[in-house]
């Protein structure tokens, strides 16, 4: 991993490949802005914004380069510090967009996108027959040329319609009903549990890389009880799933989680879901503790920055110090933005949440 050592000088850094090459010398002179943003929630981002200068024979060499820069072109960037560099993000080059002023000199901007992004292209209506969420997100991704990791979901469901959706939409809808979260790295689909109950990968306070940190905490959401009503067209019965606070799968190291502390304060509040279809009562008990987990999860929620560290990364759980005992503990990482540019350095902001306190 990367992370900036306050002791001695820093040398923030990048390096880009485009199809296992490195970026030629003389286009990566002229690279200002290194960005990528890394998310669970959308597909993870980069940017690379390029500026002309007067040494340059050609205003802007790069927009024409089909060689170099070309929809389709796979990048790899990475980012850290003189000798310590660390891969962050592997994507495919979606977009171009060049720059032209009166008052300064051209530039351009490559933008792109993990693999997930061809899960948005084109609209489906199809059905599955009898097969688990984890089944069809192997099925989706074996269909995006991605390979799949996906994690037993346990439940099988008679019939699950797409319904003039992208796959990744489709594939997103089914992950929130059981709060699993739709990953990909490079050419792997992550089809897996929010990964709240993990353990911290890193610890960060004032007293080192953190740099800004605030959090809100509001019960704004928070219910005690989630009920899931339904109808099993096969045994002609009403179906009823229900979850309580004890159905938190972790409380990230909190004394009470989101949805005690609501009930403490304010009473019990049971969310009752009508509108979701569900067959048998395993996919009722399923729903219903998934939505009461992410309801808790939005207890308390964060932004924050710190000097450049690669091992801060969405999917991950961080523990945050030095904000107070109510405030201070594990986070689960929704969100990471890596920053370099050759005047600010390199920097990460990110956002986070919390289901306790």
């Amino acid at each position: 991993m990367a992370v900036a050592d306050t002791r001695h000088p820093l040398g923030p850094d990048f390096e880009v490949s485009i199809n296992s090459t490195p970026l030629p010398p003389d286009a990566r002179a002229h690279v200002t802005e290194v960005g990528v943003d890394l998310s669970v929630e959308y597909p993870s981002m980069f940017t690379l914004k390029l500026v002309s200068s007067v040494e340059l024979d050609e205003e802007v060499p790069w927009i024409d380069d089909q060689d170099l820069f070309s929809l389709g072109n796979v990048v790899e960037i990475k980012l850290g510090y003189v000798d310590d560099l660390e891969t962050l993000l592997i994507g495919e080059i979606t977009a171009l967009e060049p720059e032209f002023a009166m008052n300064r000199r051209p530039g351009l901007t490559v933008r792109g996108y993990d693999r997930r992004h061809r899960l948005l292209r084109g609209r489906k209506t199809r059905t599955f027959l009898t097969q688990k969420d984890s089944e069809i997100a192997s099925k989706i991704a074996s269909e995006a040329s991605l390979t799949a990791q996906a994690e037993d979901s346990g439940t099988v469901h008679d019939y699950v319609l797409q319904a003039n959706q992208t796959d990744l939409d489709f594939l997103c809808q089914r992950a929130s009903r059981i709060q699993y979260e739709v990953v990909v790295e490079d050419k792997t689909l992550f089809f897996r549990p929010v990964g709240n109950a993990q353990s911290e990968v890193l610890t960060i306070s004032m007293e080192d890389d953190l740099l800004e940190f605030s959090p809100r905490l509001s019960s704004a959401s928070q219910a005690t009880e989630v009920s899931v009503l339904g109808w099993s067209p096969k045994d002609k019965e009403d179906l009823v799933g229900q979850s309580k606070s004890g159905d938190v799968v972790s409380t990230m190291g909190g004394q009470s989680s989101g949805a005690a502390l609501a009930e403490e304060a304010f009473g019990a509040a049971v969310e009752l879901l009508g509108s979701y279809p569900v067959a048998t009562q395993a996919e009722a008990d399923q729903l219903a503790k998934a939505r009461l987990n992410q309801l808790v999860l939005e207890l308390i929620s964060g932004e924050g920055v710190c000097r450049g560290r690669t091992d801060l990364r969405s999917g991950a759980v961080i523990k945050i110090e030095g904000v107070g005992t109510r405030f201070s503990g594990k986070y689960y990482i929704t969100s990471a933005v890596h920053s370099y540019s050759s005047q600010d350095g390199y920097k990460t902001r990110f956002t986070v949440r919390r289901n306790a306190s």
